[in-house]
């Protein structure tokens, strides 16, 4: 892989690079189905499932703490790109501003375009785990998810969900769209968690 996009870590950054990934010189663009172009004044952010019912407007949102995050940025392709820079919204502080019923231990991210995955309880309310909405300090370019999206550091970017605009709060595991089609159920990438092992890879 490494050539004109991609790059072998040095010996620092190799500390920071799980098994068998290289770093991306850019910030590549890796979409399924064609891009979302949903405006500010458009985007709607649901709860529902096992939660209370709530509608958010994206100025519900953006009434909630913005913090500035650098997170590594792992993708089940075999890239990975170091100190990406994002502005966005804590989850653990939106969890704050919604109620979910105790017996939730999984969700189901939903997306414009119909995009899914799933995610347990346990590594989505994180202290690291945040939406963002601006990137290099501009705003999210749609191809990158934009308006917003969720970032999930510490699994494979599939997890981390573009144009998302609802979570369902369920009481059981569902596979979302990648995870019924090979993917693996979790995605953490130090494990090397890349496909699921029904499917024989």
């Amino acid at each position: 892989m490494p050539g004109k996009f991609f790059q072998q870590p040095n010996q620092e950054e190799s500390q920071r690079v799980p098994p068998g990934q290289h770093l991306a010189k850019g910030f590549p663009v890796l979409t399924y189905g064609a891009t979302p172009q949903v405006s500010t004044e458009d985007w709607e952010f649901r709860v529902w499932g096992l939660a209370k019912p709530i509608v958010l407007t994206w100025s519900d949102f953006m009434a909630l703490p913005h913090h500035e995050f650098t997170a590594d940025f792992h993708c089940v392709t075999r890239w990975s790109k170091l100190d990406v820079k994002w502005t966005g919204i804590k989850v653990v502080d939106f969890m704050g501003l919604i109620e979910v019923d105790p017996q939730a231990v999984h969700v189901m991210e939903h997306c414009y375009g119909g995009y899914t995955t799933n995610i347990s309880m346990e590594d989505f309310v994180r202290e690291e785990n945040f939406f963002a909405f601006q990137l290099f300090g501009e705003p999210l370019p749609a191809e990158h998810g934009g308006p917003m999206r969720l970032v999930i550091p510490h699994l494979y970017a599939w997890k981390s969900a573009k144009w998302i605009n609802s979570l369902e709060f369920l009481n059981r595991e569902e596979l979302g769209f990648w995870e019924r089609n090979g993917y693996h159920r979790r995605g953490e990438p130090w494990a090397e968690e890349r496909y699921s092992s029904a499917f024989g890879f």
